[in-house]
């Protein structure tokens, strides 16, 4: 294959809603490109970019899909991406290696919630974006009502390069960049170029001027040469919309219908003609501030963004040559580890399909595999250059459940097999919980949680299950309380012997020292788990000696491990040890620490013990018209309202709620609000649990 520079390279993601027809889209471009000789259908399982066996049970994409066409002495790589939230991860890390967004909107929908969360992330990392109308030809299609949409969304940036047209009962487009008509026939493909007919040309001259004067605002030349002409010519007009387009300040927009190829080839057009090329964009700066210069003669610079594991191939890695270029046998650094790698085989893929190449140069994408120390955010570079390229930042998780396997013998299987999804999705994350003796997974919804699901038994052949995971709670006092416990045991021979004597009180920050008592030593101990255990040695005249006062802290704290509620971890106590008795022979540091044990627990349950919850902060984002659903839901459970922003047409409701709340809150919501509303949530804090719920929690 032919090796491209970064002018002729053009980077394009889909993105949009589910069901706006990226994968139809992308599917047809590589037949009007002759990369494929049959174009495939989502109904019959033969795209390339769906290829995976969940995207054909599904019918939908669930991975972003690199593929590539050549058109007119360009190269257009094209990531093809899923359409739902659960997967914003592979959206997002092909927006990152992006040089343009190609954003697919159903003429029949417009704008839809979808769009808007990943237009957030386009419009974090100010990239150039162009809007593709699609299924102009259905019979519920508005392209109007699409337009207006997409204005809401980015305001009056928006800018028409065609509108479709119903013409001698054919479907045709009008392109007011060149000022002509397209005329399709009903199997669509090549169009017939005709004059635009009468009764459209103010329309269309009108939508020309308004395009010309976009142009120009972008270019101080071009303006010039508005001012002087009233016009400029379509070159003219070319180099002022991609300017535009840097700038984020133009978007254009195109109608097509990918599924009866119609308009496809000129989109096509565009982005080899008027779309940033990888050397259009501003140049990035790595972590450590430094430029990361574009230049094939430079050293090669990678970046990765994706990974992915096959069963017969191991892992894919897919990367962005940032700069220089990469040739089959290269030794690369992993500027992120120190490790070397070396590339065995350089790939252009096309869905599953690879294309072995020997060479590729800055802004193209390419894969590689069995690389061994390599994954998703590593900078990979011919030597050590002292700086990493900027990590994609990916959302917290929105669902967190235990998974488990019935068989012990698999749990080293699922280890390992958790460790493999995680390194293909970063929005995945793995932990174990010490204290509740539990592997929590974390992803971001029901649906994704069932691809990981369905990615464990017919992948890696694990048989998982999933539940809810216990609840992390946390037991403190609410007053003081004293205690006493005489331990004594004999058994012939030397016996054990220890008595103790104590007072606990419920611990805060810069409170007082504890009056009535002679403070002979105090020890501050930040608790792994959080909060703290405070512990005074008030013992006066030797009725304990000093040697047994590390047992009697192991004591506290062993309790304290182990609440006496319900087995949760205790905080924010101190405790004042103020008397006590023992024995020459027979006390020992096991007495001491089995006496505190105790006399502890005795006070805490006579200290008014209370049982903390974790709660989280949750933002929802749901349109005007269901915020009183969401209301209603988020106070059943037991959310406490912080307020209620508007943004645009939508409003962001902010609460606290308990996390044992919000299992099953992803997929309620969805169904209450038909799919329109979205939530992110962070931890909180800890706050007291009501009474009611404590009597059903304690033991």
């Amino acid at each position: 294959m032919k090796v491209y520079d970064d002018k002729h390279i053009k980077n394009v993601v889909f993105v949009g809603a589910h069901n706006s027809g990226k994968t139809t889209l992308a599917e047809t471009m590589l037949y009007e490109a002759g990369i494929i000789k049959r174009r495939g259908a989502i109904a019959t399982k033969n795209t390339v970019s769906d290829y995976h066996e969940i995207e054909h049970e599904r019918q939908a994409s669930v991975f972003a899909t690199p593929l590539h066409t050549e058109w007119r002495n360009y190269k257009i790589n094209i990531i093809d991406t899923p359409g739902l939230d659960d997967f914003i991860g592979e959206i997002i890390s092909s927006i990152r290696v992006s040089d343009t967004i190609a954003t697919v909107i159903n003429a029949k929908h417009g704008v839809e919630i979808g769009t808007e969360i990943i237009w957030n992330y386009i419009d974090k990392y100010h990239k150039p974006t162009l809007f593709v109308v699609n299924q102009i030809d259905h019979k519920d299609a508005n392209f109007e009502n699409s337009f207006n949409s997409i204005k809401e969304l980015v305001g009056n940036s928006a800018i028409k390069i065609q509108y479709p047209l119903m013409f001698d009962n054919s479907q045709c487009i009008i392109d007011v960049l060149k000022m002509i008509m397209y005329k399709f026939s009903s199997e669509g493909g090549k169009p017939e170029k005709l004059e635009i007919p009468q009764d459209q040309i103010e329309l269309a001259n009108q939508l020309h001027n308004e395009l010309v004067e976009k142009a120009a605002e972008n270019d101080e030349e071009l303006m010039e040469l508005f001012f002087d002409k009233g016009t400029l010519n379509e070159d003219e007009m070319r180099t002022g919309i991609k300017a535009g387009m840097l700038n984020h300040d133009v978007f254009p927009v195109f109608c097509v219908s990918a599924l009866n190829d119609m308009g496809t080839g000129r989109l096509m057009g565009f982005i080899d003609n008027v779309a940033p090329a990888a050397a259009d964009l501003k140049l990035e700066q790595s972590v450590e501030g430094n430029e990361i210069v574009r230049n094939k003669e430079a050293d090669a610079v990678l970046f990765v963004f994706k990974s992915i594991y096959q069963p017969n191939l191991g892992q894919i890695t897919f990367f962005k040559v940032k700069s220089g270029e990469v040739n089959v046998n290269d030794k690369l650094v992993n500027c992120s580890n120190g490790k070397t790698e070396t590339i065995n085989q350089l790939y252009i893929m096309d869905g599953k399909n690879k294309e072995a190449v020997t060479k590729l140069s800055t802004g193209d994408l390419g894969a590689t595999t069995k690389l061994k120390f390599t994954e998703t955010n590593d900078t990979l570079a011919s030597k050590e250059m002292g700086y990493t390229i900027k990590p994609i930042q990916y959302p917290d998780a929105r669902v967190t459940k235990a998974v488990f396997v019935e068989n012990i013998k698999e749990e080293e299987k699922l280890s390992e097999a958790l460790k493999r999804l995680q390194i293909q999705d970063p929005t995945i994350v793995v932990s174990y919980s010490n204290e509740t003796k539990e592997t929590l997974l974390g992803c971001q919804g029901e649906l994704h949680l069932a691809t990981i699901h369905w990615n464990l038994e017919n992948i890696y052949g694990v048989k998982a299950g999933f539940k809810k995971p216990k609840i992390q709670y946390r037991e403190t006092i609410q007053r003081s309380a004293s205690a006493n416990y005489r331990h004594k045991k004999q058994s012939g021979g030397s016996g054990q012997f220890a008595q103790v004597h104590l007072k606990i009180e419920p611990w805060y920050r810069d409170m007082a020292e504890p009056e009535g008592f002679n403070i002979r030593g105090k020890e501050e101990i930040d608790l792994d788990w959080g909060g703290k255990l405070v512990f005074y040695n008030c013992i006066v005249g030797g009725a304990i000696d000093t040697r047994y006062l590390p047992s009697v802290v192991k004591g506290i704290l062993e309790v304290m491990e182990s609440g006496p509620l319900t087995n949760s971890f205790a905080i924010d106590i101190r405790v004042m040890l103020y008397d006590g008795k023992m024995h020459s022979v027979d006390s020992n540091d096991i007495s001491f620490k089995i006496a505190t044990a105790h006399a502890f627990k005795e006070a805490f349950l006579n200290a008014n013990p209370k049982l903390l919850e974790p709660t989280r902060e949750i933002s929802v984002k749901v349109p005007e018209q269901m915020v009183g659903n969401v209301i209603t839901e988020v106070q059943a459970r037991r959310s406490m309202i912080l307020g209620i922003e508007t943004q645009d047409n939508y409003q962001v409701l902010k609460c606290i709620t308990p996390a044992a709340e919000l299992f099953g809150f992803s997929t309620v919501l969805r169904s209450i609000t038909q799919g329109k509303a979205t939530f992110s949530s962070k931890f909180s804090t800890y706050q007291t649990v009501p009474n009611n719920v404590q009597k059903e929690l304690v033991l």
